[in-house]
């Protein structure tokens, strides 16, 4: 394909995207000058492709409506970033499942020159990856269209959900944004219902249904920070108290938000500790408290346990075998 060629498909794609493109973007998008633009506008609109002229201040070029495109044509750099992301995609578990994520990768390498598929599976076959492919279960995906279209037009959304105890029933939710997070996918917003905010597993939704009004979703809302609120809060075997002293940046290396919360302390910043930073407490809650003292050596900052009194036997434990380690000779 030569360059003015490419480029007239590259003006096609820029126009089918929506909207008004002014000549001065479309030139600077496609490395040439208006007069250029220009002559490629027209070479569309003699193999009957509907390009509109817009004037006005803010005028250009815009696709007719109701203009259907040809198939899809994609570049070689675009071609690779489509199949990396469905290789990508299946390793975390994604909503379609591995049926649909093959069958799409297939009709891809189908329609790719000879010479870009032999490379692209160079590539693939070259690949590796220091995790196993994602072992969750994947929600529906009618369930997660659904529930995609509620967030998006604040519409409230019924659904029947199997809990963690296996018991079922029907929820109403004013769904807030959907979060994919360590392998799962989950769905945030406020039950009507109680009056608090839940956090759904999209894999344990089945039927789910549009109702008819809206809500309006509170301003700041934050649906990632609220799934990770709700894992950092849940109820566990054991609620440890810290307080570690620290910059925020370097805590959350070793106990991200999913898994602490913190609060910083009142009183100045430097206090009385050798390392830059501030007092913060630190609230986790965990199942097993054995994790944690390896993770406490790791950070390498002042530390105080207030509670609970197994984790500072842990502690002592973990520095009286390090301690003996390192005095041993070889």
């Amino acid at each position: 394909m030569t360059r003015p060629a490419g480029r007239v498909l590259t003006l096609l794609e820029l126009l089918q995207s929506g909207g008004t493109r002014t000549v001065a973007e479309l030139a600077d998008r496609l490395g040439v000058d208006g007069r250029t633009v220009r002559r490629y506008v027209d070479q569309l609109i003699d193999l009957d492709v509907p390009v509109e002229s817009v004037r006005g201040r803010y005028g250009g070029y815009r696709l007719g409506a109701g203009y259907r495109l040809p198939p899809l044509m994609l570049s070689d750099d675009e071609a690779l970033a489509v199949l990396l992301g469905l290789v990508a995609g299946r390793r975390a578990g994604p909503a379609a499942g591995h049926t649909a994520i093959e069958t799409a990768s297939a009709k891809i390498r189908r329609v790719l020159p000879r010479h870009l598929a032999g490379r692209l599976d160079t590539l693939l076959e070259s690949l590796a990856f220091t995790d196993g492919p994602g072992g969750f279960a994947a929600p529906d995906t009618g369930v997660l269209l659904t529930i995609a279209d509620a967030v998006r037009h604040s519409r409230p959304v019924t659904m029947r959900y199997t809990g963690g105890d296996g018991r079922r029933g029907e929820r109403t939710l004013h769904a807030y944004g959907i979060v994919a997070h360590a392998g799962r996918w989950y769905v945030t917003g406020r039950d009507p219902g109680i009056g608090e905010d839940r956090t759904f597993r999209l894999d344990r939704i089945t039927d789910a249904r549009a109702l008819p009004g809206s809500f309006e979703v509170p301003a700041g809302t934050d649906p990632a920070a609220r799934v990770l609120s709700g894992f950092a809060t849940a109820g566990y075997r054991h609620e440890v108290t810290l307080r570690i002293h620290g910059t925020a940046e370097a805590i959350r290396a070793r106990l991200p938000a999913a898994v602490a919360i913190l609060e910083a302390e009142e009183g100045p910043a430097a206090c009385d500790a050798p390392t830059p930073g501030r007092w913060w407490r630190v609230g986790i809650r965990a199942e097993r408290l054995d994790w944690l003292p390896p993770v406490l050596a790791a950070l390498d900052r002042p530390f105080v346990i207030e509670r609970p009194d197994e984790l500072r036997d842990l502690v002592a434990e973990l520095a009286g075998r390090l301690a003996s380690s390192a005095r041993r000779v070889p």
